[in-house]
């Protein structure tokens, strides 16, 4: 099953969701689920139709934890990260092996709409520290990405600190 969700074969992949007999959620040597190599690899439509299927797991983690949408996050694909982060079993903030979030992911790699999806949840946390003691923002700073993410990042922590005092 991964193979068809990883090379984005859609008309197969809706066919082998519709059989009681095929496992939708087995995972690959690395832990990856087909919902993992979709949302990786952009591929919004075979994303809607596993998670609509019975026994998928929308928060499958693999060998270094990460989630589909921490690879949806991470990849920049903001209609998958919408797909996911609107769902009630989808941990929005779920932590790697190095600590990272989605969020953290997001804000690295420069994707203002992910970033903007996952701020916006209070459940998110913005100042989380991963374990080489970087928050989202430090890294996007590190990473020189656009001001206009920077400064989305700093509103989400500036109010933080507001709802603290």
């Amino acid at each position: 099953m991964e193979r068809a969700s990883c090379i984005w074969h859609e008309a197969v992949v809706r066919l082998l969701v519709q059989r009681a007999d095929v496992d939708a959620d087995t995972q690959d040597g690395f832990a990856q689920t087909p919902l993992s190599w979709a949302a990786e690899k952009w591929h919004e439509a075979v994303v809607r139709l596993l998670v609509d299927r019975d026994g998928v797991n929308t928060d499958s983690k693999d060998k270094c934890d990460r989630t589909p949408l921490s690879w949806a996050a991470r990849e920049g694909h903001g209609a998958i990260v919408r797909l996911l982060v609107e769902r009630a079993d989808v941990d929005a903030d779920s932590k790697d092996k190095d600590g990272r979030t989605p969020l953290s992911w997001a804000a690295e790699k420069g994707h203002g709409t992910a970033v903007q999806l996952l701020v916006v949840r209070a459940d998110v946390g913005v100042v989380s520290i991963d374990k080489d003691g970087q928050t989202p923002l430090t890294r996007a700073v590190a990473a020189g990405r656009k001001t206009a993410l920077v400064q989305q990042l700093l509103r989400a922590h500036l109010s933080l600190e507001v709802i603290k005092d």
